[in-house]
């Protein structure tokens, strides 16, 4: 408890210091902040992992109560993926920022609000008291959104930070919600109430609560279709905030949905249904969007959603195992959604990292403005190279692994499952298989216009890689991204503990991990290695073979073409044409065209193409304006004149003053009536 209060006065003494610093001296006060909050709460939760768990009692208010802090390996699995992002985030944010080296001011709220942020984060995985978890959602939210619009100066980031705050409110409310339903029902506002409360009740109470809590942590997490704020706040955001939001920020909804069902246990097998199917649902319109996409940037955020989605079908599974208490499903389901919520947090973040080093190099994030940043920038390309392949669920890398977990738990259904469930099943199936093959389909497109091929614009300054310092952090992630592929079976006993929260396994050995297709992971793992290196291998030796031959070069044939121009590469757009056909129905895209007339037009001929969110038209857009439309018919309300303003106040004062004594003779005629 000491040691708690001793952190807490340190990092408020660090806030209060940083606006005192120089540029530099801000980012390393903050990234000495972060730290220090780093090794303490990763002290915890790795003693968790042993089969350690915490609790620390605060002396709260009279509103609160008492504030219990709980951490249990749960707690500590998301505390771990939560550090790990934040120390290479802000590492890399340290050069990264320093691009902006003008807005002095800036960068100390930008500073603040970073340590804040990564308290609150790590507050919310431990805290469980109803009143301090939703103070700390809203430290949360609010650092968030001062991260977001760090540019505020443009339009677009200030309108996607509004947009941010609005939804992380919507959520709030829902949490309100549940959280004064159980304190109305217990007395208290302690977390173990909920569990007690719901235990003692019907199931379809569980459900109820447990879906108001649901879409809560949606919105926060990015499910279809309260994913509307995600595309616009992880583009408008620096690169290292972009890679914190998409890589923990909206993880801390998963991390609620998975506190949630141990709290409540609800129906599970109702519950895994509805997850599954919301996130399949998830997953695959958030792939299908990421590809049409021409930002950089927005491209990743939709791919945030698919992820999102593809570890809610994890849980999904989960919850199915647990209702047909089926260990070996359970088992599968839930080490198959928190593996992958640490392996998305590694290669997204990475992605988001590259992305920002593509900006920084070039000034901008068009994709049909870059191409052939491969000479430039070839360590920014190699790192993009392996989060995108990882991304992509293909060996030998982490995305692999967790992916091979939740297929392995979908045909594990298969031994047990009824007509219904097998309908389920196939869907499932043929879902997570277009996923990553649309997945497959975007990457090609984003690193073959982005990296590969010819410029496609001219810029006005030297396009180079960014220093060494820079990308430090983004080998260290690659690291675990390759460590994860090469040795599966470590990281996935460390989730043992985490696992054991729902299934009840508490054996040294992890049951599930025992069968022959958990040991064919890390035979895939150890064959997808070794044809690396013998790919390495052969390369080197056609190296040394002909390192002391004249190698003569000289054009190749031009297939007529005798002045190759940038423009006869494939763009974006073309790249994914047949896809935008086959999907048309689905997808909204406006297009923008200048056609020429004549033989030989002296204009240029100028084509866009404008892909829009359906869903976002559908739920938000046309509501807004059918509201708009109707507010609008009481502007005459509002026409400037003075004596009608004067009137409106006189109105005001009359009803104020009249409605109560309406009120009091309406009860004196009702009792006189009685009395009669």
């Amino acid at each position: 408890m000491i040691l708690i209060k001793a952190f807490l006065l340190l990092l408020l003494l660090i806030t209060v210091l940083i606006p005192f610093f120089n540029v530099k001296g801000k980012g390393i006060v903050t990234f000495i902040a972060i730290l220090l909050n780093t090794l303490i709460s990763s002290y915890f939760a790795f003693l968790t992992f042993l089969g350690e768990k915490f609790e620390f009692i605060l002396p709260g208010s009279i509103v609160s109560g008492l504030i219990p802090l709980r951490i249990d390996a749960l707690s500590g699995w998301f505390m771990m993926v939560i550090n790990i992002v934040f120390i290479t985030g802000g590492f890399y944010g340290f050069f990264y920022m320093n691009n902006y080296k003008s807005q002095k001011n800036n960068l100390s709220l930008h500073s603040i609000s970073f340590v804040f942020l990564h308290a609150a984060l790590i507050s919310l995985c431990v805290i469980q008291n109803s009143i301090a978890f939703i103070v700390a959602w809203e430290i949360m939210a609010l650092s968030a959104f001062i991260l977001i619009i760090f540019e505020h100066g443009k339009i677009t980031t200030l309108k996607a930070g509004i947009n941010y705050l609005i939804q992380s409110h919507i959520s709030i409310v829902f949490l309100m919600l549940g959280f004064m339903w159980m304190a109305f029902k217990t007395g208290t506002y302690d977390f173990a109430a909920i569990s007690t409360y719901t235990a003692t009740h019907d199931s379809s109470i569980g459900i109820i609560l447990f879906l108001c809590f649901f879409v809560t942590f949606a919105i926060k997490a990015g499910f279809v279709p309260f994913h509307t704020w995600l595309p616009y706040a992880h583009p408008a955001a620096p690169a290292h905030i972009s890679g914190i939001m998409s890589g923990v920020i909206i993880k801390i909804g998963i991390f609620g949905i998975l506190r949630m069902l141990l709290l409540i246990k609800p129906d599970f097998t109702i519950i895994g249904y509805i997850i599954l199917i919301v996130s399949l649902i998830s997953g695959l319109y958030g792939v299908m969007l990421a590809i049409i996409q021409h930002n950089l940037k927005k491209l990743l955020a939709y791919h945030s959603i698919e992820n999102i989605g593809i570890i809610g079908i994890g849980i999904g599974l989960g919850c199915i195992g647990l209702g047909s208490e089926n260990i070996i499903l359970a088992s599968i389901g839930f080490a198959g959604a928190l593996l992958h919520t640490l392996n998305h947090a590694l290669f997204k973040s990475l992605l988001f990292y590259t992305a920002g080093n593509v900006y920084l190099a070039t000034h901008t994030l068009d994709i049909e403005h870059l191409g052939g940043l491969i000479k430039k920038m070839p360590q920014t390309t190699l790192l993009f190279l392996i989060a995108a392949i990882a991304i992509c669920g293909i060996p030998p890398f982490n995305g692999f692994i967790s992916e091979f977990l939740i297929y392995n738990g979908l045909y594990s259904w298969l031994h047990e499952a009824k007509l219904a469930s097998l309908v389920m099943i196939i869907f499932s199936i043929l879902g997570l298989v277009m996923i990553g093959g649309l997945a497959m389909l975007c990457f090609t497109k984003a690193f073959g216009v982005v990296f590969l091929g010819s410029p496609r614009h001219q810029f006005k300054h030297e396009i180079k890689e960014v220093p060494f310092k820079q990308l430090f952090p983004l080998y260290l992630i690659a690291a675990l991204i390759i460590s994860i592929g090469l040795f599966p079976k470590l990281f996935l006993n460390l989730m043992m503990k985490p696992v054991s929260l729902y299934t009840g396994i508490q054996q040294a050995s992890f049951i599930p991990l025992q069968g022959p297709s958990f040991d064919a992971i890390q035979s895939l793992s150890y064959a997808a290695w070794g044809f690396v290196l013998l790919i390495g291998g052969i390369f080197l030796i056609r190296k040394l073979a002909t390192r002391k031959r004249i190698i003569e070069t000289s054009p190749t044939w031009g297939c007529g073409y005798i002045a190759p121009n940038p423009k006869l590469q494939y763009t974006a757009n073309s790249f994914v044409r047949s896809f935008i056909k086959l999907f048309k129905p689905i997808l909204v895209i406006s297009k923008k065209e200048h056609k020429l007339h004549g033989i030989f037009p002296s204009e240029e001929t100028h084509y866009e193409t404008h892909p829009y969110d359906g869903l976002e038209k559908q739920l938000i857009d046309n509501p807004l304006k059918s509201y708009k439309s109707f507010m609008g018919r009481f502007l005459f309300l509002q026409n400037g004149k003075l004596q009608f303003y004067i009137l409106y106040g006189i109105i005001f004062i009359i009803l104020v003053i009249g409605l109560p004594l309406i009120y009091e003779k309406i009860i004196e005629l009702m009792n006189f009536f009685k009395q009669l």
